[in-house]
């Protein structure tokens, strides 16, 4: 396919451009004439224009200038898409207004993890999410305890939500074609945060920045608690002293976090 645009390799540019991925997205995004929608990573417009004929309004962000005019070309004539430029990593996206009750987004590949992780409580308001991510990263969101993939994201978006959907999307659906597998992945929030959730952030994060090492020796390494006070909280999850992060479940290190100092 002749792009408009030459991509760019260093944001990662891989610009959706088969649309019968489209009627997927919306399927287990389950869009509603009523939903108000978060859009990152905008690109060319093609998902975000196939959001706006189908909902009230779309918040579309894009970090790439210079796709402006190929976004407003195809967007012309839908009134109800808020364009937002900037990097959605830093951009305060808690203060859109209205604010979304859904993320569905072609995810940048090397921001897909952070911003997943991040919208989790500086969201609210987001009920549900679809995002169309790496296939390793979208099993990753929702690894078991004990495999390899199991880490500091599958902790989070665990405990945060449910999978409600996952559909493998083929590399010739993006031009470029990406390198890797990919896949459409959506999860329903099923707990809300509050000041408790930057505590396991910082606790999960630590835990699993060591992997060869104990959990408690990784959380002494972080300068979140002494290797002492890390045994006894985790003797009172019935865990000995040289678990590894990777053997407790969600709930376990949620506790964990309450118990630490």
């Amino acid at each position: 396919m002749n792009l408009p645009v030459t991509p760019n390799r260093d944001l990662g540019q891989h610009f959706l451009v088969d649309e019968n991925i489209l009627g997927v997205a919306g399927r287990l995004a389950e869009l509603d004439r009523d939903d108000v929608v978060l859009e990152v990573g905008a690109g060319l417009g093609v998902l975000t224009a196939f959001l706006a004929d189908r909902v009230r309004l779309v918040h579309a962000v894009e970090l790439d200038r210079s796709l402006e005019p190929h976004l407003r070309e195809r967007l012309a004539g839908r009134t109800n898409v808020e364009l937002v430029f900037g990097d959605a990593l830093r951009l305060p996206l808690h203060e859109l207004d209205p604010p979304p009750a859904k993320l569905v987004a072609n995810l940048p590949y090397q921001i897909a993890t952070p911003l997943v992780a991040e919208s989790l409580g500086a969201l609210p308001t987001a009920r549900l999410w679809c995002v169309l991510v790496q296939r390793e990263v979208a099993d990753r969101f929702f690894a078991r305890t004990g495999t390899k993939s199991y880490g500091a994201v599958s902790v989070l978006v665990r405990l945060t939500a449910e999978r409600i959907g996952i559909h493998a999307v083929a590399r010739t659906c993006f031009a470029p074609p990406p390198s890797v597998d990919s896949a459409l992945v959506a999860f329903r929030r099923i707990r809300d945060w509050g000041p408790e959730l930057a505590r396991l952030r910082e606790v999960v994060r630590a835990a699993f920045a060591h992997r060869r090492k104990t959990l408690a020796n990784s959380l002494e390494l972080a300068g979140l608690t002494d290797r002492g006070r890390a045994v006894a909280a985790l003797g009172e999850l019935g865990q000995p002293a040289g678990v590894r992060a990777e053997a407790l479940e969600p709930d376990e290190l949620l506790r964990l976090a309450e118990l630490l100092p």
